[in-house]
């Protein structure tokens, strides 16, 4: 169902980015994978069968650009791009740009990517974007005071609210692209057996461990987690569904917040201001 896609697919070098590349392939997509570390993206691309790899560090918004504009040089088309990239950090730590880095990774970076690879979207039309979220979103709130936790920073925190994030810039996505023939939707794959939070520190590795023992009868392998993503990038089943926040292969209520439409559009405005004059750094690829 994938045939003739060209793919661009972010943190695919493990966990669930890996498994969907893996089915991706074998459904017959090109597939393109970013990872922050050159070797491991070249291991991917080899292990999946990809077409290609560029390496990024979506903690640096100046590797993002970059490679935003190394995938406009190598490509003529851009038929779905899935953000799938994300970290939890047990401390607040900054990004080369001095802001925090959960949310420039999880948020931001998505944020910056997609923006600047809308025309390339809209040429190719029918598009996708397809980003992945969790349903710890339901449990957070955007503070538009303090959007990158200067305060009162938790590492699970942090995470919740940039994937609140995630459903807010996708149903942003879907008013904004209305008619141009790209669709936006936001799914929370389900809680996979990653290693999503393995260099974030000790206590988030024990956060990880205690949410999936406590949850264990809800845990899946990335393998399956990777169908629902598959199937919001390639189904005929969901081709025109847009503006959605799906619960593994189902269409669900995300929160209240995340569609608020003045809340997204005034997300949407702070997150251009924040990425405004990035330069891009020129970034390894395959």
């Amino acid at each position: 169902m994938c045939e003739n896609k060209t793919i661009l697919l972010t943190g695919g070098t493990s966990g669930i980015g890996l498994a969907t590349a893996r089915a991706l392939v074998r459904h017959g997509a090109t597939v393109i994978v970013t990872g922050r570390n050159r070797d491991r993206c070249a291991a991917a691309a080899s292990d999946v069968s990809a077409a290609d790899w560029i390496a990024a560090d979506f903690a640096d918004l100046s590797q993002v650009a970059a490679l935003a504009d190394e995938f406009k040089r190598r490509y003529g088309r851009l038929d779905v791009l899935v953000n799938n990239a994300g970290a939890v950090f047990q401390q607040r730590r900054l990004t080369p740009q001095g802001l925090e880095t959960t949310f420039v990774v999880n948020h931001l970076a998505p944020f910056l990517l997609t923006t600047r690879l809308l025309e390339i979207l809209v040429s190719s039309a029918p598009a996708r974007i397809v980003n992945v979220t969790s349903v710890a979103h339901t449990m957070e709130h955007l503070d538009f005071d303090d959007l990158q936790l200067t305060h009162g920073f938790r590492p699970f925190r942090a995470y919740g609210r940039t994937k609140l994030a995630n459903v807010m810039l996708t149903n942003e996505l879907a008013r904004r692209l209305a008619g141009t023939g790209v669709t936006a939707n936001a799914v929370h794959p389900g809680l996979a057996r990653t290693r999503i939070g393995a260099k974030g520190g000790a206590l988030v590795r024990l956060g990880w461990a205690l949410i999936q023992l406590r949850y264990r009868s809800a845990v899946v392998e990335p393998e399956q987690a990777a169908n629902a993503v598959v199937r919001l990038a390639c189904s005929p089943e969901v081709e025109c569904v847009t503006g959605a926040y799906f619960d593994g292969e189902a269409v669900a209520e995300p929160s209240v917040e995340s569609r608020d439409p003045d809340l997204c559009a005034r997300l949407w405005s702070v997150s251009e201001e924040l990425v405004r004059g990035v330069t891009p750094v020129a970034r390894a690829t395959g």
